[in-house]
C-alpha cells in the first residue's frame, strides 16, 4: 500500500524523462511503420536560409552565408544527446568524403556551455566547423517550421542558400551523400 502512495510522488521526476525518450525516439505511423525523417523541399517552395553568424567552438568566426556556392549540412546538436553523439562520426566521414565535390558540414551546438561543446567536438574529433549557440539564440531566426523540436536536426542548404530538406533523425554518411547528390547537381 505504501509503494501506491509514492507513485504519485515520483510522477513528476519522471515526465521529463517520457518526454525526452519521445522527442529522439523516431516518429511512427498508427500501423506502426516507420515514418520517413527526411522532408525535401521543392526549388520553387524553398525559403532562405537566415545567415547564423558568431563564434565557432574553436573561437573562429563563422558565418552560413560564408559558405554560399556549397551544399551545407547545418546540424543542430548537444553534448549531452546520445543520437547526436552516434552521428557525429558519421557526419566528420561524410565531411572528409564529400567536401571536395562542394559540401560543408557546419555544426550548431546548443549547449549552454561552450566549454562541453569543445570537449563533444575534442571526443568526436569532429573536422568540421560548430557555431556555438546556447539557448538556440540564433536558430530562432529560421523560418516559420524549420525550428528544432528534438535533436539532433539537420537542415540541408542549397547552393542558393536556400533551405532544400530538412532531416529528423541521426544521419549516416550515406544519408548524406543519398540528400545531397541531387542538390550537388542542381
Amino acid at each position: 500500500m505504501r509503494r501506491h502512495r509514492r507513485l504519485p510522488l515520483l510522477a513528476p521526476l519522471l515526465a521529463p524523462l517520457l518526454v525526452f525518450a519521445a522527442a529522439c525516439a523516431p516518429a511512427r505511423e498508427a500501423a506502426g511503420s516507420p515514418v520517413s525523417p527526411l522532408t525535401r523541399i521543392p526549388a520553387a517552395d524553398r525559403q532562405t536560409a537566415p545567415d547564423l553568424t558568431g563564434s565557432s567552438l574553436d573561437g573562429k568566426s563563422v558565418s552560413l552565408a560564408g559558405y554560399r556556392g556549397k551544399v551545407v549540412v547545418l546540424n543542430v546538436w548537444a553534448s549531452w544527446c546520445g543520437p547526436c553523439r552516434a552521428e557525429a562520426p558519421e557526419l566528420s566521414r561524410a565531411q572528409r568524403a564529400l567536401g571536395v565535390k562542394g559540401v560543408q558540414v557546419l555544426g550548431v551546438d546548443t549547449d549552454a556551455r561552450q566549454d562541453k561543446g569543445r570537449a563533444f567536438q575534442d571526443e568526436h574529433d569532429l573536422v568540421y566547423p560548430s557555431l556555438h549557440d546556447p539557448g538556440s539564440r540564433k536558430l530562432v531566426r529560421l523560418p516559420k517550421g524549420y525550428m528544432p523540436q528534438a535533436l539532433p536536426y539537420t537542415l540541408f542548404i542549397d547552393r542558393h542558400g536556400k533551405i532544400a530538406a530538412k532531416y529528423l533523425s541521426p544521419l549516416t554518411e550515406a544519408d548524406v551523400r543519398t540528400i545531397t547528390r541531387p542538390l550537388l547537381a542542381e
